[in-house]
C-alpha cells in the first residue's frame, strides 16, 4: 500500500508550534497550490487549494524556525484524517499531510520574505475566511 502526497506551494500564515503534553513539538501550518489555465474563452483561470500540514519532532521546530508566511516549499508526507469531537461533542473530521520531508525552495534573498514569491509570481492567495482549512475547524479545538 502506498499513502503518499507531495506539494509545492506557499505558507499561508506563520507556522504555529504547539508541544503535547509529553513536551514533543508539533507545527501546523497551511500550504497554498494554485492550478492556473486557460478556459474556453481563452481567459485565465484559477483554482488555489489549501493543505493543512503537520509536522512532528524536530522537523517541526525547523519548520517553525525558518517557515513564514509566502515561503515557498516542498512538503513530502501521508494523508491522514484525524476524528474529533468539538466543544459541543459533535464530531469533526479533518484531513491533513503528516510532513515526513520539508524543503524550503525560496532564494536566499526571499527568506523570511512576506507575501510574494520570485519575480513575476503572484502573491500568496489571502487565507479563506471563517478560520478553518480543510473541513477542519479553526485549530483551537483540534485535541493536541
Amino acid at each position: 500500500m502506498l499513502n503518499k502526497a507531495m506539494v509545492i506551494g506557499n505558507l499561508g500564515a506563520d507556522p504555529e508550534i504547539r508541544f503535547t503534553q509529553e513536551g514533543t513539538p508539533v507545527a501546523t501550518f497551511n500550504v497554498a497550490t494554485t492550478e492556473r489555465w486557460k478556459g474556453k474563452d481563452g481567459q485565465q483561470q484559477e483554482a488555489t487549494e489549501w493543505h493543512r500540514i503537520v509536522a512532528w519532532r524536530r522537523l517541526a521546530e525547523i519548520c517553525g524556525e525558518y517557515l513564514h508566511k509566502g515561503s515557498k516549499v516542498y512538503i513530502e508526507g501521508k494523508i491522514q484524517t484525524r476524528k474529533w469531537q468539538d466543544q459541543n461533542g459533535n464530531d469533526k473530521y479533518t484531513t491533513e499531510i503528516v510532513a515526513r520531508e520539508m524543503k524550503m525552495l525560496d532564494s536566499k534573498g526571499d527568506v523570511g520574505g512576506g507575501g510574494a514569491g520570485g519575480p513575476g509570481e503572484p502573491p500568496v492567495p489571502a487565507a479563506p475566511s471563517g478560520g478553518g482549512f480543510g473541513g477542519g475547524g479553526t485549530g483551537e479545538d483540534v485535541p493536541f
